[in-house]
């Protein structure tokens, strides 16, 4: 059967690519955005009264792994906008508590 190529090729090479430079940022990088995810469909199933003593900190985790990920790839917009979003919702969590 003959190959036919798709423009969804070079996406899945990136990813590929992504993966092998450095496999342990790639993990991290998955699991922040599934935290991202669930509490975000936590929260629109949720609201008017989401449980944000729940929430929070699973946020700021996701936020924290993001952050980290984000100064492997010495990125300095991704790690300006992640440190200023743990510190956010960091105070946030305090605050509420």
């Amino acid at each position: 059967m003959k190959y036919i190529p798709t423009i969804f090729d070079p996406t899945i090479e990136w990813i590929k690519n992504d993966y092998r430079s450095y496999p342990l940022r790639f993990i991290v990088e998955l699991f922040a955005w599934a935290i991202s995810i669930f509490c975000s469909i936590t929260m629109a199933l949720t609201v008017p009264h989401p449980p944000l003593l729940l929430l929070y900190p699973i946020w700021i985790l996701g936020c924290s792994l993001y952050l980290w990920a984000a100064f492997t790839r010495k990125s300095f917009g991704m790690v300006a906008n992640y440190l200023l979003l743990t510190t956010i919702d960091t105070v946030g969590l305090i605050r509420m508590l």
